[in-house]
């Protein structure tokens, strides 16, 4: 089982499946369910800093498909979650992102990217709008130290900024998933994309957004890590719901062309390199009526004019590179790292996700090229073992996002 899974298993997946003997295990921190991974026979690896699922005995294959087909529990305790509070919070958050934090209504969620000063992303996060002047946030598990020192740091003097270690987070993913939380919680099914609110779930006190890193319909939801325990083996207990590791959370996120931080995205990639563009409102944007202001502005906006094409072309000087979908023609995996190439064999770019997509049953991969060939159908090839694979851009994602708007 292992071997099948580690041939299809990115490489990003592969690095943080060390042996679990290795000494460096003692320092890493556990989730509070721990103990139901191992009793789940949950094969654990180093991620983030934590002892974290890869995958179960069902395997990675089969996991991904029953989220798909079902409804997937996934332990994301490992990130990080926060909250800002004061009547100047959001202002001073809209100041570190290029999105609308102001214009957020109660109730209501949205995607963020934390820049540094040279527009590079420090972070991808989700805020939601508490109401009464709080935002609860939360960041990815490998930033998130360094995204609270930022945060404190720029706006600590403009509104509290309240750590939340004593909170875990599920994910319950999946077509049948309201379903299964509307048996527990009346009334959360209500709830459309991107809203929340507090809920009880079979008595347990929570607070649940409906979103996800699958591209399927489902929800996150906030709970004290102390009651974490309680409420997974509740859900586990329906019968539509089992437990998913990292690689299919991995292998849904490619397929719904979401980026994985330190893969992705990262400090030397900037939103519109990412094709984030859809991120950033008008209100944020040249134009707008809260324009600029954010770290790296300047450049920031500078590439979203490039990208709209000034008097109908690109410009490439000031946005180089920009981040594709990419189909193998071949039914060779194409794994990150892989470098890109035009049919000339000249470098255009490089491979930051790549594998077998379980569900588009062909091998997908997101990466960098150069501007002159992200347009969608553009043929270039991959270097895998040394021989080139040839690989077509396509419009992201590969499988149609099934979130419900109502």
């Amino acid at each position: 089982m292992a071997s099948a899974m580690d041939s299809d298993c990115p490489l990003e997946m592969r690095l943080i499946m060390a042996d679990p003997s290795d000494s460096s295990a003692a320092a890493l921190e556990k989730t509070p369910l721990h103990a139901l991974h191992l009793e789940l026979g949950a094969r654990m690896v180093p991620f983030a800093g934590y002892s974290m699922p890869v995958q179960y005995p069902a395997g990675l294959m089969a996991e991904h498909r029953h989220t798909r087909q079902a409804a997937g529990l996934f332990d994301i305790s490992h990130m990080g979650q926060l909250r800002l509070v004061g009547p100047d919070a959001a202002a001073a958050f809209e100041s570190l992102m290029p999105v609308d934090v102001i214009g957020l209504a109660p109730g209501r969620q949205r995607y963020g990217l934390l820049l540094a000063d040279d527009g590079g992303i420090l972070d991808d996060l989700m805020f939601f709008n508490e109401g009464d002047d709080s935002l609860f946030v939360i960041v990815n598990g490998a930033c998130k130290q360094a995204d609270i020192a930022h945060i404190t740091a720029r706006i600590g003097a403009r509104c509290e900024v309240r750590p939340l270690p004593d909170q875990a987070l599920l994910a319950l993913q999946g077509p049948q998933a309201a379903d299964v939380l509307a048996r527990l919680a009346p009334g959360i099914e209500r709830l459309v994309f991107m809203t929340g609110g507090a809920v009880r779930i079979g008595g347990i006190a929570a607070f649940a957004t409906r979103s996800g890193y699958t591209g399927e319909d489902g929800f996150e939801i906030s709970v004290a890590a102390a009651d974490a325990e309680a409420l997974a083996r509740l859900l586990l207990a329906q019968p539509e719901v089992a437990p998913i590791g990292l690689g299919a959370r991995n292998s849904l996120r490619l397929e719904a062309g979401l980026c994985l931080y330190g893969s992705d995205i990262d400090a030397s990639t900037t939103p519109v390199e990412a094709a984030l563009g859809w991120a950033m409102q008008k209100v944020r944007r040249s134009g707008g009526a809260r324009e600029g202001g954010f770290p790296g502005a300047a450049r920031v906006l500078a590439q979203l004019k490039a990208a709209d094409g000034a008097a109908g072309h690109l410009d490439h000087d000031t946005l180089r590179r920009k981040r594709v979908g990419l189909v193998a023609l071949e039914r060779v995996p194409v794994r990150d790292g892989s470098l890109l190439e035009s049919f000339e064999g000249l470098p255009i770019g490089q491979v930051t996700s790549g594998l077998l997509g379980p569900s588009v049953d062909r091998p997908i991969a997101m990466g960098y090229v150069a501007l002159a060939y992200a347009e969608p159908g553009t043929r270039l090839q991959a270097v895998v073992r040394g021989k080139p694979v040839p690989m077509e851009v396509c419009t992201l994602p590969f499988l149609p996002a099934r979130y419900y708007r109502g």
